[in-house]
């Protein structure tokens, strides 16, 4: 599973964040950055949810 960022429609209004700190934060200049670990399947559902979340819908999974 890879998590993928559209930066063009992406506000970094931390949603995900919230959602999901483990997999999302916003940098210094308030930049997305999504963390891959290994583990990210047993995680699925909250990945789900925080890509959800996202009011831009900048946010897709990629199994």
């Amino acid at each position: 599973m890879r998590i993928d960022v559209d930066r063009d429609q992406c506000e970094a209004n931390g949603l995900c964040v919230n959602v999901a700190p483990d997999y999302f934060e916003l940098d210094d200049d308030d930049d997305l950055l999504v963390k891959q670990p290994e583990d990210a399947e047993a995680d699925r559902p909250r990945i789900v949810q925080a890509v959800a979340s996202c009011p831009k819908v900048a946010l897709t999974l990629v199994d």
